[in-house]
């Protein structure tokens, strides 16, 4: 745990002599949020939609993030320098995503706060809640970035990563089309991605309809992410060639 904390303080000293990358993950979500809110201002679909916003822009921006960020620690050799110290490919992958899910935090609560007080997205649940899953669908994307870091060899490849992870979950979420419409093929692949059940418990917490299949996606949620970061550490290479 102490070589963990180590790790988590390193990589959020980093970031916060970073602005643009601070500026990236904390105001980069609210902004779509709010484009998107515009977009549909004479319209009610903001109310309807609003929900998969605040799950999809902190996904995606953590996603890349942190997937660029670790794939740098092994290009540079930095990951080969702490590897050949007593710190254990576990505990770097574990303190990485500790320090982004402390910046994801912040992130999420500016999310969630400028999508209601600031676009008028009204929620009937708790906005306690809301912010919770928000914040676990920001985790998800950490976790998904640090596996896909684990396997590319170049910042280039980790940006091929979004079109085989993130762009397949936003098409079969319910976003475009409602997954109950989809072919029967389809709608049981998306039943079964993170994304669409972050996007459910956070219309089901805006709607005010928390129920047992409510927590059951944000089970869902947290397996996906024990299963990624697992499978992060578990490929996770010394150095890049």
């Amino acid at each position: 745990m102490k070589r963990t904390l180590a790790t988590t303080g390193r990589v959020l000293a980093q970031v916060r002599h970073d602005p643009r990358t601070i500026a990236l993950m904390l105001i980069v979500p609210s902004l779509l949020i709010g484009l998107i809110a515009w977009i549909f201002t004479d319209t009610p679909a903001f109310s309807r939609i609003g929900p998969a916003m605040i799950a999809l822009f902190p996904f995606v921006v953590m996603f890349l993030v942190t997937s660029i960020a670790t794939l740098r620690e092994r290009r540079s050799g930095t990951l080969e320098r702490l590897l050949s110290m007593p710190l254990a490919k576990g505990e770097f992958i574990f303190g990485y995503a500790l320090a982004f899910t402390l910046v994801a935090i912040f992130q999420t609560m500016i999310a969630v706060s400028f999508a209601i007080w600031v676009c008028g997205l009204e929620i009937e649940g708790s906005f306690w809640l809301l912010f919770a899953v928000a914040a676990l669908d920001a985790l998800l994307g950490i976790s998904l970035g640090l596996m896909a870091s684990a396997f590319a060899r170049t910042e280039f490849q980790v940006v091929q990563f979004m079109p085989a992870l993130v762009i397949p979950q936003f098409l079969l979420a319910g976003i475009i089309l409602p997954r109950d419409q989809l072919p029967g093929v389809l709608e049981a692949i998306g039943d079964w991605l993170p994304l669409s059940h972050a996007i459910d418990a956070l219309s089901d917490v805006a709607a005010g309809t928390v129920d047992s299949a409510t927590a059951g996606s944000m089970l869902v949620i947290v397996a996906w992410i024990a299963a990624a970061l697992l499978v992060g550490s578990l490929t996770l290479r010394r150095r890049t060639a």
